[in-house]
């Protein structure tokens, strides 16, 4: 028997995704969030808040990262999520991580975080559900040390966590049950 629980925005996994910007004063900001991702092949959609210092960044500089958050700075990922760059001007400093300048767009790279997606911004979209961005990925940087043999992203390697929108909780992700596009072809045959 299924129990009713309301209206719920449950869909699990939800990733654990870092946005990271300049300020107008050229300060590296990073914020944590998990209403967002892959849109299409080379697209990203981000659906924050406008009020958030992040949006008016991504507006003033027509670009943002989007890195995967790692279970070694989980300890940074929340705190990015907890504190508001609107009032904490000094939020990437004190996570004691580090950031380099993007090659590809005005937004910085967060040299601890493994997978780096470079973004430029589409469109600043206004709509009843509130404010989104898209963004162009026009590059994409992942750290050696999460790649295989064939130089592909290993999620093993990647020791990435998704969000529990269920309790607020982080899980880390690990072993590989199955083969897509492959594990279910037996039911082909039938």
């Amino acid at each position: 028997m299924k129990k009713d629980l309301g209206v719920k925005p449950y869909t699990f996994p939800m990733p654990v995704l870092m946005i990271a910007t300049y300020g107008e004063d050229g300060t590296v900001d990073v914020m944590n969030m998990a209403w967002g991702g892959v849109c299409a092949e080379n697209m990203v959609a981000l659906n924050i808040d406008e009020d958030h210092k992040t949006s008016r960044n991504i507006k003033a500089r027509g670009a943002f990262t989007l890195s995967i958050a790692d279970v070694p700075h989980i300890e940074a990922a929340d705190f990015f999520g907890i504190a508001t760059g609107n009032k904490l001007p000094d939020k990437f400093a004190r996570s004691g991580l580090h950031a380099v300048r993007s090659e590809k767009v005005d937004a910085p790279v967060v040299e601890e975080f493994p997978l780096t997606l470079e973004c430029k911004v589409v469109e600043c979209q206004h709509t009843v559900y509130g404010f989104r961005v898209l963004g162009e990925i026009v590059g994409t940087l992942a750290d050696e040390s999460v790649l295989d043999e064939r130089g592909k992203v290993d999620p093993t390697k990647l020791n990435a966590f998704v969000f529990d929108q269920f309790q607020s909780g982080y899980y880390a992700i690990g072993e590989k049950v199955g083969q897509a596009w492959h594990t279910g072809a037996p039911l082909m045959k039938k």
